[in-house]
């Protein structure tokens, strides 16, 4: 018998966020947390041991990467659902039953936390994340008729309904991939919103011209990729509750 939620923490570099994110997190929603060190050269591991923590460690750099080593540990717990959550503070982590709810519940699937449809504090998402958020979007609806008005981390997913989407970015594409391959899986979504503030330290991905730009070009090079291959791909029938 499966257990509730495990929450899955990339991160790299996070030793002066983590603590505050640990602490955060609500009682009584999570199993365990997960905490995928991604070749991080701070204290970020022994953070996540002093937070209470399990710490799964994936050298391999990208935040792909770092969900499926998180994904993997959590299996040790059956649990329903997976959380994924950031651990730079930006998310509000005591919000996390407005994304377990909806599947608790059995009318979801798959939930997204929308940042565009919460409050976010001043200066809390750089003007080349609202771009690319509605770009995104604007691509999707579109595209797949999808309503989506971001791609935010924070996120919970049945773990059945997650296996059936077989992801294969390991890097910036990650939550692109999950939303479009949700559409064509026909899962059950819904987007709730979710507040944002400033996150603690630079971003590795908006935070510097680089990352923006590689980003940038993952995302749209899925998004116009699937759009070409869009009825290509199959999916595994959703098993009966």
């Amino acid at each position: 018998m499966s257990a509730g939620a495990v929450v899955v923490i990339p991160a790299f570099n996070e030793a002066a966020a983590l603590g505050k994110v640990l602490d955060a997190i609500p009682d009584g929603i999570a199993t365990a947390v997960v905490v995928a060190n991604n070749g991080s050269t701070d204290g970020t591991r022994q953070v996540a041991l002093d937070g209470g923590a399990i710490v799964v460690d994936e050298p391999r750099r990208g935040y792909g990467h770092a969900c499926m080593a998180g994904i993997e540990k959590a299996r040790d717990w059956d649990p329903e659902t997976i959380v994924f959550l950031d651990g730079d503070f930006s998310d509000y982590p005591e919000q996390m039953g407005r994304l377990v709810g909806p599947i608790d519940s059995g009318q979801f699937d798959f939930v997204v936390g929308s940042r565009m449809r919460g409050n976010r504090s001043r200066g809390a998402l750089l003007p080349q994340a609202r771009f690319g958020n509605w770009l995104a979007g604007s691509i999707m609806r579109v595209v797949w008729k999808a309503g989506f008005t971001d791609l935010g981390p924070f996120r919970a997913i049945r773990l059945d309904a997650l296996d059936r989407l077989n992801m294969q970015d390991r890097t910036y594409g990650w939550t692109v991939e999950m939303q479009l391959k949700a559409v064509e899986a026909g899962l059950r979504w819904v987007e709730v919103p979710v507040d944002y503030r400033p996150r603690i330290g630079t971003s590795k991905v908006t935070g510097t011209v680089r990352g923006t730009v590689g980003a940038s070009l993952k995302i749209l090079r899925i998004l116009f990729g699937y759009a070409v291959t869009r009825g290509a791909r199959t999916y595994p029938a959703r098993p009966r509750d």
